[in-house]
């Protein structure tokens, strides 16, 4: 296959193929394993190597957040979510018969805090109530203002992208009918080579025969 040869810089070079010129896989089948074996076989022998020097190091999630990092291992081994402890929310009173003072006044702690809980969550509802729809209306505000920026980004990728893409195929185009012509013309001339040759070779042999005849000919005078 041909290759070109860009330079990006004095001291690193880039070696890209011209997949838009070269069509060897699709002119020899075979030539389409023997190259997925190969890489294949790069793949494997490439795993026990060191990474580029230009691959960035894992990054670790949460290392400084061991709950959120419990969390995600718990959703990557695809365990369930553990259940809810409800009993922090029930009114139950003293099991021991009969109970005493102090389980009493447990009870009655509970109770207690069950009520400054409700009574909180109270106050959030009318919180909610009043300042909630803004709320929501600023935070949608943000995120189709974000949406936006990310599209448009994605969009302004997609046409560098698209226009790189068409740089390559015009530039490895023009190359590969110039490696053509190239090509055609050695081809000519290796033709030529060996007529030429061929021709020496006819030459070579006639002279032998024509010198034979006259040393034939200088010997019967």
């Amino acid at each position: 296959m041909s290759s070109e040869r860009i330079e990006q810089a004095p001291s690193s070079i880039i070696f890209d193929s011209l997949p838009y010129y070269d069509n060897d896989l699709e002119r020899h089948p075979i030539l389409k394993d023997k190259v997925a074996k190969e890489l294949a076989r790069e793949a494997q022998s490439s795993q026990s190597q060191t990474l580029h020097p230009r691959v960035p190091p894992p990054v670790t999630l949460f290392a400084k957040n061991p709950l959120l990092a419990a969390e995600l291992e718990r959703v990557e081994s695809h365990q369930p979510l553990h259940p809810l402890d409800t009993s922090r929310y029930q009114l139950p009173g003293p099991t021991e018969q009969p109970a005493n003072e102090e389980k009493w006044k447990e009870a009655l702690d509970n109770a207690r805090a069950q009520l400054e809980h409700q009574r909180l969550r109270q106050i959030n509802l009318s919180l909610l109530q009043s300042y909630g729809g803004n709320a929501w209306r600023v935070h949608n505000y943000l995120t189709e203002a974000t949406a936006k920026n990310a599209e448009k980004a994605l969009e302004e990728l997609q046409n560098l992208t698209t226009e790189v893409n068409r740089d390559r195929k015009n530039f490895q185009t023009t190359i590969g009918n110039q490696l053509t012509s190239l090509e055609t013309r050695w081809t000519e001339l290796i033709s030529s080579i060996l007529q030429i040759e061929m021709a020496n070779v006819a030459l070579e042999g006639e002279i032998d025969r024509l010198n034979k005849q006259e040393a034939d000919l200088t010997a019967s005078v």
